[in-house]
């Protein structure tokens, strides 16, 4: 590194001390904390994203939010070339530089990286970050820190996109990497068109059997209340009303998915006159989604449907175009097109809708909890779908499938025009153009959901019949060192302490459809009890007495 980057460098640390008592670590959300002492951290992350794309020779994304967080919360996070999150090769030097005591630590630690990922700092690539931000007050001043940290690397500069959910910036990303239109209003003409091209591919009658109505969408008082009030004006075919759209109200205060899928309650301005209307929950950032529908008589209680309800609803619709498109002409199914189809869960996801997706013939595998796994081992199939239960999740169309799915698509139109098969290649055609393929997206998710209700017909409670969640328990126990579990099998086993996982499975075959694992707190020591049986009363007391057996083993108690 030559003595100009030298300079440039240490002169704009010294704009942006690090906050005393201050420790953060990357994680899947980036760094998270109070905005008040995030200055340095976002000065220097964007330092790294600079790097990243000096290394890359590609377009990187910067977005500055806290998603579901309470509003003086931010965070900052970085989008690598794919779109999607920065590969965890580079977290420890996030951490590492985020938590840099002084200037000279900062830049030796720099020259140091710099040196061993042979970053061309000379190179004829010139970096290039897009740089957006939520709603959140703190965001503009944050966002200016960004920017000094990228242009404080010689040959690299920041673009500024403005206020956008996360999934926008991601799209955008990826969008730049291919060559493609990546501009905002690139992204909702892309939403807008793949959506109505699933409206006029549905089959005649079905939309008339479709209860449709208007859709009220509770905006968590977030970024993505108000990109749905720009995305639907270019919908014709929808009806939707967006409340909590940050006009009024606190941004994730009694709103938004993280509130209604962990309370099962109503969001604010939600409520009686509601009832058996279908009704959706973004998420602060716009990232996840969820539906639900307000119980009658019941103090605000609802009917809720969550991603693993949503990955299932994808999965049936996109098998249901594959039988289609792989029966011959003589209505046997074309063995030479097997598409490999994948769904992905964590532990986490309830064991009824892991139960009716084998039913329907698809591979069903799981990973450790967090969407860099999930994604990691959905992109291994043509067709990998994946969600949390939280709303979290998309589809992963292989870039072969998609080869394979536009040639087939050429062959149908001009020796079968107009036929079922070519009508469903259309259909997945769509579905890998309106669906966000770098990252959870809850505005493409809330699309595809509505196109697919209206293909088959149904209303809201027809979708949430598909089928019934078994009833389940989740509770912390705190213990002396988390550390001191270790899981396999994508954490439903535990290796150690030797003898918990017998006693586990002693006490989880006592119940009827009994499930049970435990696994470490990322965060905090504690050791986090899922437990599953047919009655919830079975379901709590199967997680109280496995709670009980991690506390002898490993609580305050054990000592």
């Amino acid at each position: 590194m030559n003595e100009e980057q030298r300079s440039i460098l240490l002169e704009a640390f010294s704009h942006f001390p690090l906050p005393q008592g201050a420790k953060l670590s990357y994680g899947t959300a980036g760094f998270r904390a109070d905005a008040s002492i995030l200055q340095s951290t976002v000065f220097r992350v964007g330092i790294l994203a600079a790097l990243r794309s000096l290394k890359t020779q590609s377009v990187i994304g910067l977005m500055i939010t806290a998603s579901h967080n309470k509003v003086s919360d931010n965070g900052v996070k970085v989008a690598d070339p794919s779109g999607g999150m920065l590969t965890q090769e580079w977290e420890p030097f996030a951490d590492s530089l985020a938590n840099a005591p002084d200037p000279h630590h900062l830049l030796q630690l720099i020259v140091e990286f710099v040196n061993k990922e042979n970053i061309p700092l000379k190179g004829t690539w010139r970096g290039e970050v897009l740089l957006a931000r939520d709603t959140r007050p703190s965001g503009e001043s944050l966002l200016e820190a960004a920017k000094q940290g990228i242009s404080s690397i010689v040959g690299a500069s920041a673009i500024v996109m403005g206020v956008l959910t996360t999934p926008q910036l991601h799209w955008m990303v990826r969008a730049k990497n291919k060559g493609m239109k990546a501009s905002e209003l690139d992204y909702f003409e892309q939403l807008s068109s793949s959506f109505r091209c699933l409206v006029d591919l549905i089959p005649q009658g079905s939309a008339n059997k479709y209860v449709s109505g208007k859709l009220l969408v509770d905006g968590a008082n977030g970024v993505g209340g108000e990109k749905l009030e720009v995305l639907k004006k270019l919908l014709i075919d929808l009806d939707i009303e967006t409340r909590n759209s940050g006009k009024e109200g606190i941004l994730n205060e009694g709103v938004g998915a993280d509130y209604v899928q962990k309370e099962k309650v109503v969001p604010c301005r939600f409520g009686p006159p509601d009832v058996g209307t279908r009704c959706a929950s973004l998420d602060g950032d716009a990232d996840r989604l969820v539906y639900f529908t307000v119980l009658s008589n019941s103090d605000g209680r609802i009917n809720l449907l969550d991603g693993d309800k949503m990955l299932s609803l994808f999965a049936l619709f996109i098998n249901e175009q594959l039988s289609i498109l792989n029966k011959s002409k003589d209505d046997n199914v074309d063995k030479d097109n097997k598409t490999r189809v994948g769904v992905v869960q964590t532990a986490y996801a309830n064991g009824a809708s892991t139960d009716f997706l084998k039913q329907l013939g698809i591979e069903v595998v799981f990973t450790p909890t967090g969407v860099k796994y999930l994604h990691e081992k959905a992109a291994e199939y043509d067709i990998g779908i994946y969600f949390e239960a939280n709303g979290h999740g998309t589809v992963l169309f292989s870039e072969n499938f998609l080869c394979w799915l536009e040639g087939k698509i050429s062959e149908l139109s001009s020796t079968s025009k107009g036929s079922e098969q070519q009508k469903a290649a259309l259909r997945l055609l769509a579905v890998s153009q309106l669906i966000n393929q770098a990252v959870g997206d809850a505005l493409s998710g809330l699309l595809l959901v509505e196109a697919i209700l209206q293909h088959m017909g149904w209303s809201i409670q027809k979708w949430s019949n598909l089928y019934h969640d078994l009833p389940s328990r989740q509770l912390k126990v705190k213990v002396v060192d988390r550390t001191a579990v270790v899981t396999a099998n994508a954490e439903t086993v535990v290796v150690r302490p030797l003898g918990i996982q017998e006693a586990i499975n002693a006490e989880t075959a006592k119940y009827d459809r009994g499930r049970c694992f435990i696994r470490p707190s990322g965060t905090e020591d504690v050791i986090r009890v899922y437990a599953e049986a047919s009655t919830q009363e079975a379901a709590e007391s199967l997680a109280s007495s496995v709670g009980r057996l991690v506390d002898q083993f490993l609580g305050f108690g054990s000592h």
